[in-house]
């Protein structure tokens, strides 16, 4: 089981070994390593939860800024697809467990599609937290529905920071 550093030796670990917490934290990501190793220099933290805290800052700052929205996709994109066979990440496919059992997945994968559509360059990325295939879908048809990508980008910052800051715990408690 991978574990994570000690916080407070975050900023002064190497940058390999910073991007590797990034990877467990979030996904794999070259565009979340240019983002954030820069700005951990000058930085120190008290908590994994106070890094991703200002690890949303810096992304809600990206998404708000049109300039920037290709960087932003790349890195909402970096999250595997709800139901996807193949899925790189162990954390990934832990939390998705739930929804690979529940039966037929051809309903999510059109819902994912549909998404991808109304959303172009955006993935739907949503804190599973243990809720099913039933309750996952009707989101995303609520989130479809609405239409609007500023507000599918800002959701999208904020369930991968969620799904960050449960990985920490997770990650925490079996290393102590």
């Amino acid at each position: 089981m991978p574990s994570l550093p000690d916080i407070t030796t975050l900023s002064g670990l190497p940058g390999e070994e910073q991007t590797k917490v990034f990877d467990l934290l979030f996904e794999p990501s070259t565009a979340i390593h240019t983002l954030l190793l820069p700005s951990l220099s000058a930085a120190s933290f008290r908590s994994y939860d106070e890094f991703i805290a200002h690890s949303q800052k810096i992304f809600e700052a990206l998404a708000a800024d049109p300039s920037h929205k290709k960087e932003l996709h790349s890195i909402i994109g970096s999250h595997p697809r709800l139901g996807a066979k193949k899925v790189e990440s162990a954390q990934s496919a832990a939390e998705q467990a739930k929804l690979q059992a529940a039966g037929d997945a051809s309903e999510l994968a059109a819902l994912n599609s549909e998404y991808e559509l109304s959303f172009r360059g955006l993935r739907y990325v949503v804190f599973v937290n243990g809720r099913g295939r039933p309750e996952i879908m009707e989101d995303m048809r609520i989130r479809i529905a609405r239409g609007d990508i500023a507000l599918e980008e800002l959701a999208a910052v904020h369930a991968m920071c969620d799904i960050a800051r449960d990985r920490a715990s997770k990650l925490l408690a079996t290393s102590s």
